[in-house]
């Protein structure tokens, strides 16, 4: 009898890009399980094609730790994990440390505690992958979105350092994305502003961030990279 493949676990997939990709992987076959923080249609939807899901807002040491042990009762192996979940939030005037420590824990702290703690499970699929899904901003930085800029790029760097402490077993590693949804009410001047500042100009969608994800996930020489996917801004 032949067993069913380990399932990929994909952080934040309730919508947009991690919705895509969760999608994606199941129509391929693939078993997937996901966290989200808030109900949405797309967690449903996900569910009725058969992927579990587990409630988490990594809010915390405490709810990563709670979040880890919950999968632990779910499944005894994984084929890859894919740090997905974000938080975006702008600089709070007069307590600009609520908004860091809380993009630090989503960013930061729960990828690291889940791979330090759910190598095991990795370590009994071959192959065996670690993807953090970062931006594009953490090339230059920003002077409007500190905290989000650093913590994105503190999640690059521990792509470099588990890349290091995995191998050769778990390859390790990120994705850097620039605009690639609008949003509905995105208005056209910010539309036609967005788009000139790539060499592309095109409004890309997720399935972009789905086919690096596939070939990260198929390659078995690439490790401690991060895939830069953001139409060119960089030649600008």
């Amino acid at each position: 009898m032949t067993s069913s493949p380990a399932p990929v676990l994909i952080t934040g997939a309730g919508q947009r890009v991690g919705l895509h990709c969760a999608e994606r992987l199941l129509a391929d076959g693939q078993p997937v399980i996901f966290s989200y923080r808030t109900e949405r249609p797309g967690v449903q939807r996900l569910r009725d094609l058969g992927a579990i899901a587990i409630q988490a807002d990594f809010s915390s040491r405490e709810s990563v730790m709670a979040f880890i042990a919950r999968l632990k009762d779910t499944t005894d192996r994984l084929r890859a994990i894919v740090h997905n979940a974000s938080e975006w939030l702008a600089e709070t005037p007069g307590d600009p440390g609520d908004a860091f420590l809380s993009m630090f824990n989503v960013h930061m702290l729960a990828p690291y505690l889940i791979n330090l703690h759910c190598a095991e499970l990795l370590q009994r699929s071959t192959p065996a992958d670690i993807i953090h899904i970062s931006d594009d901003v953490t090339r230059k930085g920003s002077s409007k979105h500190l905290a989000y800029c650093a913590t994105k790029a503190g999640m690059e760097n521990l792509t470099l350092s588990f890349a290091a402490k995995f191998a050769p077993h778990i390859k390790v590693n990120g994705i850097a994305p620039a605009m690639l949804i609008f949003q509905p009410d995105d208005d056209a001047h910010y539309r036609a502003q967005t788009l000139a500042k790539s060499a592309l100009g095109i409004e890309p969608g997720a399935e972009v961030i789905y086919q690096s994800l596939r070939y990260l996930l198929d390659s078995p020489y690439v490790t401690g990279t991060t895939m830069t996917v953001n139409g060119g801004r960089h030649v600008k």
